[in-house]
């Protein structure tokens, strides 16, 4: 029973976010369409971003994904996603309207991708991380979906979003069908402000916490701009057709990412979520520093470094919500993870920003470096994780003393 809700919690979740994807793939053709200015067609994908810190930081606050069921609360999201975003393919022929949707997708978005985690939760105990894996791996998938419709040809705009509408009206159904609580579901919690106060005071869900803001410092900023990397490098070495070549490249690095999230999720089952989470960032955080040397240098070996970061970049994200679920009070996971989210989606908006600023500043060759800081940081809080008294909660970790 456990395995199928694994598929079909999987394949809702990448259904529920195509809400999110579609931003990506729809964004070059309201350029043109609507004659946007640079700002407001970065506005296209952050209005959602920002929804979606709302969202999380209201659900979170009033402990929705704990004193509501979480798949009833994921199957209406998703539902009222699809209104939201199907509304710009039908009526919208502007940007404002279009952003405030967009908004509103955003927020909605956030009672589907952490009480996907917490479903996912009460099914899987010893074997969590790999199943949590599993729930990530496919959005990351789906996070690359936009590149591979650049190099395949898609339909119109319009058309476009009302697809990503039935996707995610097909995950409403799938959740309120197909999937269960698990038997390790816990029932009876209410309303407590104080919820989120005390999981930051709890000393391993901060630790866990400080170890994901280091990841997502680096994580969306990549995934943003590294098309674009990839197409100056591929331009500046004289590459044929560097727009379709960036494209799939972009393509492979992300999506690797979803066998890295199902392969570190096993290992972490096995051997430990600290240690996996560190190897990761050290990986990924030597790529923020070396990537740039071969801007401009022979496609394959930077297309080749580039899977590597990618499948490393992304290995350690389910990790730290798996930690989460296993140091969290009980009652109360789905607003621990939502808060986790909250916070590591907020970062994001700084960092996603700040790239193209060190482009300006210092040209491609550095502009990654300076994300290599949050993987640094990062590895130090799970270090200091590793070494508490907390470790022991976490599924894996064989030391059993300290």
């Amino acid at each position: 029973m456990k395995w199928r809700v694994l598929i079909a919690l999987a394949l809702a979740e990448l259904l529920g976010l195509t809400l999110w994807f579609s931003a990506s793939a729809i964004t070059p053709t309201l350029v043109l369409e609507w004659q946007l200015n640079e700002g407001q067609s970065s506005w296209l994908t952050m209005s959602v971003q920002l929804g979606f810190v709302l969202g999380t930081l209201i659900s979170a606050l009033l402990n929705l994904p704990d004193i509501l069921n979480a798949r009833y609360l994921f199957a209406t999201c998703a539902f009222l996603g699809a209104l939201a975003n199907g509304a710009i393919g039908l009526f919208v022929d502007g940007i404002y309207i279009a952003l405030g949707l967009r908004f509103l997708t955003g927020v909605f978005l956030a009672g589907v991708y952490p009480p996907g985690m917490k479903v996912m939760a009460t099914w899987f105990k010893q074997d969590r991380g790999m199943a949590i894996g599993v729930l990530v791996g496919a959005l990351t998938l789906g996070s690359a979906a936009p590149h591979l419709l650049k190099v395949i040809g898609g339909p119109d705009w319009r058309t476009l979003m009302l697809y990503a509408s039935c996707c995610s009206l097909l995950a409403s159904l799938i959740c309120l069908l197909l999937v269960k609580d698990g038997p390790h579901a816990t029932v009876g919690a209410r309303f407590d402000w104080r919820v989120t106060g005390r999981a930051l005071a709890n000393p391993g869900v901060r630790l866990a916490n400080f170890g994901y803001l280091g990841h997502q410092w680096e994580l969306y900023a990549v995934w943003t701009w590294i098309s674009l990397f990839l197409y100056e490098s591929f331009s500046a070495s004289a590459l044929n057709n560097p727009e379709h070549w960036a494209a799939l490249a972009s393509f492979a690095t992300i999506g690797i990412g979803g066998l890295g999230c199902i392969i570190s999720g096993i290992l972490a089952d096995r051997f430990g979520r600290t240690g996996i989470t560190i190897v990761s960032m050290a990986v990924s955080g030597s790529c923020c520093l070396g990537i740039g040397l071969f801007f401009g240098g022979n496609p394959h070996i930077l297309t080749g470094l580039c899977l590597v970061w990618g499948f490393f970049m992304v290995a350690d994200s389910a990790q730290f919500s798996t930690s989460i679920t296993e140091l969290s009070d009980p009652a109360y996971i789905g607003t621990t993870l939502t808060l986790q989210t909250c916070l590591g989606f907020m970062l994001t908006l700084i960092t996603i920003r700040l790239v193209p600023y060190f482009v300006t500043e210092v040209g491609w060759r550095w502009a990654f470096a300076p994300l290599a800081l949050g993987p640094a940081l990062g590895i130090l809080a799970m270090y200091r994780l590793r070494k508490s008294p907390d470790v022991i909660k976490i599924g894996g970790e064989r030391r059993k003393t300290i």
